[in-house]
């Protein structure tokens, strides 16, 4: 019964990061949609409202619970509870799993300010804002598939460089689209 419910857990995991990585794409267009002439601008923000409805309360958020009573069901039946403060690695990932979850909240707070049609973000900060969900996945993923082997300083400067990867090929992407705008 064990492996059933941690491939649920793993299941609903893959489900959610799909409505994290999608939703601040959608959020950008919407944002971007405000430069278009009306009628465009109507549809087209009505259209991204029904789209980002329909996957953060319709996908997003109920795997996101799922993942969570999955996650703590598989703490409690495989025995992770009783040995919890053997695994630092489990600390360090639930600890990232906290900051995951704050994440998903902020994109929930986005998303009613969208909805509502304040738009306080350019779809250049939204473009960062949307990598932050890539940032948590990696950082779990190898907590989880390394666990005990993983160096603490190893893996904080992996992580670290592949954010500086990552911003880099944020702005590179930046410059190209204002050099293509000319």
């Amino acid at each position: 019964m064990n492996l059933y419910i941690k491939a649920l857990h793993i299941i609903f995991i893959v489900t959610w990061f799909a409505g994290l990585f999608y939703m601040p794409r959608l959020m950008i267009y919407n944002t971007e949609a405000g430069q278009q002439p009306e009628p465009a601008r109507g549809i087209l923000r009505s259209q991204f409202g029904i789209m980002m409805k329909r996957l953060w309360f319709g996908i997003t958020w109920p795997s996101a619970v799922l993942t969570l009573i999955m996650g703590g069901w598989t703490l409690w039946s495989g025995g992770w509870l009783n040995n919890f403060g053997q695994h630092s690695w489990l600390h360090i990932k639930l600890t990232f799993v906290i900051f995951l979850y704050a994440y998903h909240y902020s994109l929930h707070v986005l998303l009613r300010q969208q909805l509502a049609g304040t738009f306080r973000y350019s779809s250049q900060q939204l473009r960062i804002w949307n990598e932050v969900a890539t940032i948590f996945l990696i950082a779990i993923v190898m907590l989880v598939t390394v666990k005990q082997n993983m160096s603490v300083v190893w893996g904080l400067t992996g992580l670290v460089l592949f954010v500086v990867v990552l911003m880099s090929a944020i702005r590179i992407y930046k410059h190209a689209r204002e050099r293509k705008r000319m």
